[in-house]
């Protein structure tokens, strides 16, 4: 969810980039190793304390990154990480100019440093391949094919342990009004809006998902039905008080209709996102711009 607003096309660059400054890194591995093992005269920008930045790899890290890269936890222990490395690298070159004996205490230490940063390569990679091909190129929402799986998984988590999970159905109400007077691309800019608002006031590890058009499903585990619905609650009343930009004189607003239900081990995902969807129609039978927890009775 953290990288919902870099571009696509910035995405794959940034993977391509990633993945052009890990060979760099692996080329000093080897000629580090080399200067080590052969005896050699070290590279002098390895030694200083600047290393970290100086490296091809460090060229990349403390090049032009996008902010929002730039601010995101994985990226910044990636940067701790080789920073670190370095450091530990460095000890072992000064050990080997000064004809010494490298302890296999301090080579362990260096090689885990190495393993650690290549775990945060790897991590980071993973993320953000899973935003450019798992979410929804328009708003940043994860697309609907990862909804079953993650509802799955949940489910069998609630097996084992004794927490809740809600899931929210959630429908933009006359969304079809907006297109028909302003356009279809401005109703791409308040879904995408409205989804940002989503992510934004939602906790790190809830998700959105784009269910259709401009129906969204939102997971939220380890919530009770109470804290679901003030949660929802308060989303309703902040969508319908924020000015969307669309171009215009003035900012449209949009509200929401909302249904929430409890995520059930004991029945399939999809009758739970059945419970979900009809609990939402019936916060648009109740006049929209509501929320409705589903009922047997629905």
């Amino acid at each position: 969810m953290a990288f919902y607003d870099i571009g696509r096309d910035e995405m794959q660059a940034i993977l391509a980039q990633l993945e052009q400054a890990l060979y760099s890194h692996q080329q000093w591995h080897a000629s580090l190793i080399r200067s080590v093992v052969c005896n050699l005269q070290a590279d002098q920008h390895d030694l200083g304390p600047t290393a970290h930045e100086e490296c091809r790899f460090g060229q990349w890290y403390y090049g032009n990154i996008p902010e929002k890269l730039c601010s995101h936890e994985g990226f910044i222990a990636l940067g701790r990480a080789h920073h670190h490395m370095h450091q530990l690298a460095a000890s072992l070159l000064m050990t080997a100019k000064n004809r010494k004996h490298i302890a296999p205490f301090d080579y362990d230490n260096f090689v885990n440093a190495l393993d650690r940063m290549r775990l945060e390569i790897s991590a980071l990679e993973r993320e953000l391949e899973d935003s450019l091909y798992n979410h929804d190129s328009l708003t940043g929402a994860i697309n609907r094919f990862g909804i079953l799986p993650a509802l799955r998984e949940q489910q069998e988590l609630i097996k084992r342990e004794t927490h809740q999970s809600c899931i929210a159905m959630m429908d933009l109400d006359d969304f079809k009004r907006i297109n028909d007077l302003h356009g279809h691309f401005a109703g791409d800019q308040v879904l995408t809006a409205v989804v940002h608002y989503l992510i934004e006031h939602l906790r790190p590890y809830d998700k959105v998902f784009r269910y259709g058009g401009e129906e969204l499903l939102l997971f939220m585990p380890h919530t009770t039905r109470l804290d679901g619905y003030k949660k929802l609650e308060e989303l309703r009343q902040g969508l319908a008080v924020m000015p969307i930009d669309i171009g215009t004189k003035q900012p449209v607003h949009v509200t929401a209709s909302f249904g929430l239900v409890m995520l059930d081990q004991a029945i399939p995902v999809e009758a739970s996102l059945d419970h979900a969807d009809k609990a939402m129609y019936a916060a648009k039978t109740a006049g929209k711009n509501c929320v409705r927890i589903w009922d047997p009775a629905m």
